[in-house]
């Protein structure tokens, strides 16, 4: 997807505000593994709680941008979700993972834009 200036740095910015996000959700996901069985009930609803608001941003970066990479992320974050209900925490990191693999290639196209045009 060829991108224009503007468009660029609207994806630049959605995509490593997301990937900041994404990264911390991974942490607690892993963190959630350690978690007496008493703590892990409320870690679980406040990490999907998080998911879905980092969710909810990554749908507006990719309604703005239009960018599919943002998409495959949102449907890594529903698996995740997905697996976080059910309690399996590390199986949802690795979802996280990949969504943050989805919005890293979007960072990465945009920046190259950027840094053709001088800006970087």
């Amino acid at each position: 997807m060829s991108m224009d200036l503007q468009q660029a740095v609207r994806s630049y910015s959605f995509a490593e505000r997301s990937k900041s996000e994404l990264l911390i959700a991974s942490k607690l996901l892993l963190a959630l593994v350690s978690f007496s069985p008493k703590e892990k009930e409320g870690g679980r609803r406040m990490i999907i709680s998080l998911m879905d608001a980092i969710r909810t941003e990554i749908d507006f970066a990719h309604n703005s941008t239009g960018n599919i990479e943002f998409q495959k992320a949102i449907n890594h974050v529903n698996e995740a979700i997905s697996l976080t209900e059910s309690g399996q925490f590390g199986l949802a990191a690795e979802k996280v993972a990949k969504s943050i693999s989805a919005v890293t290639t979007v960072a990465q196209a945009a920046w190259q834009v950027l840094d053709e045009r001088g800006l970087l």
